[in-house]
């Protein structure tokens, strides 16, 4: 037996076949709305602006001078990052796409993966509404090249939670640790943490459907722009979900996951991180997704043996 590590796998080429095919139709939609390709490096400098993409995960090794490297965890903060060095003189905005392995660490006994193949864009130098607008078209449109057709988009702000925990004078001490719960999906432990304070900090994050949701919420109004602004083919396979609190921490506005019923996961995801861009040294709002591959994959396979 020659055994691999857990959370990996060999793809063997029936499956390979399958990957390329669905790679390429992704690919063929990025061309087409003007995000070029880029690949960068699977390893990198374990720099401060390499960590923004956080620790969480991260696998770190050393080179042969000592120097400190880490694997690509994912794509964002590269890409970010060659818009900030090859870029430095280019007028905005910045259309990127990439197709890449990402690695992270995670309990493989639970069945997760330590190797992804992803698919993103990255749309860098544009504002909301217009920029989440742009990538969620992009995403929808790609998806929908795949044949992929009951899936969903769920919407939230990564600004909306913390300014309602402000607004409702929660002590700071306490609020990361509400944050983490929003970001487990654990409500019951939010419900017991939250003892004491509003009730309105457990009820809000359980809303999820349609316009009416936002209703008197900070950020409400610009989630229902993106709304508003977005082709009607797009919003109606949009869902408002309050709750929804991404795993990355530069996420600072509109965030977004993709669902579908065939299987329990998110298929991808993304949102803006008008924030990076400036840590990186260039200050310049940004939006991007991610698409798990062999997860959309599964999707389409799964679907098209229940259908």
């Amino acid at each position: 037996m020659h055994p691999i590590p857990s959370g990996t796998r060999d793809v063997l080429p029936d499956e390979m076949r399958e990957l390329r095919a669905l790679s390429n139709k992704l690919r063929q939609v990025f061309e087409d709305h003007g995000y070029g390709e880029v690949y960068t490096p699977t390893i990198e400098y374990d720099t401060p602006a390499i960590r923004l993409g956080g620790d969480a995960g991260v696998y770190r090794l050393f080179d042969d001078h000592g120097a400190v490297l880490q694997l690509r965890s994912d794509i964002t903060v590269p890409l970010a990052r060659v818009a900030t060095t090859r870029y430095a003189n280019v007028e905005p905005p910045l259309r990127f796409s990439a197709f890449a392995h990402v690695y992270r660490g995670v309990r493989p006994h639970r069945g997760q993966m330590r190797e992804h193949l992803q698919a993103g864009c990255e749309l860098i130098g544009s504002p909301s509404p217009e920029g989440t607008v742009e990538a969620l078209t992009v995403l929808c449109r790609a998806l929908d090249a795949t044949g992929l057709r009951d899936y969903r988009i769920g919407l939230g702000d990564a600004s909306m939670y913390p300014a309602l925990m402000a607004s409702m004078g929660v002590p700071v001490g306490r609020r990361q640790t509400l944050l983490d719960h929003l970001m487990d999906r654990n409500l019951v432990g939010l419900e017991r943490d939250a003892e004491g304070l509003d009730p309105l900090l457990v009820e809000v994050p359980q809303r999820r459907g349609g316009p009416d949701v936002l209703d008197g919420l900070p950020g409400g109004e610009g989630l229902r722009r993106v709304h508003e602004d977005l082709a009607p083919d797009i919003a109606e396979r949009v869902i408002f979900d309050l709750g929804l609190v991404r795993d990355l921490s530069y996420y600072t506005g509109s965030v977004f996951e993709v669902y579908d019923p065939s299987i329990g996961a998110p298929i991808g995801g993304g949102g803006r991180y008008d924030d990076l861009m400036g840590q990186l040294g260039r200050p310049m709002p940004a939006v991007g997704f991610q698409i798990g591959v062999s997860q959309l994959h599964e999707a389409l396979a799964t679907g098209e043996r229940t259908a």
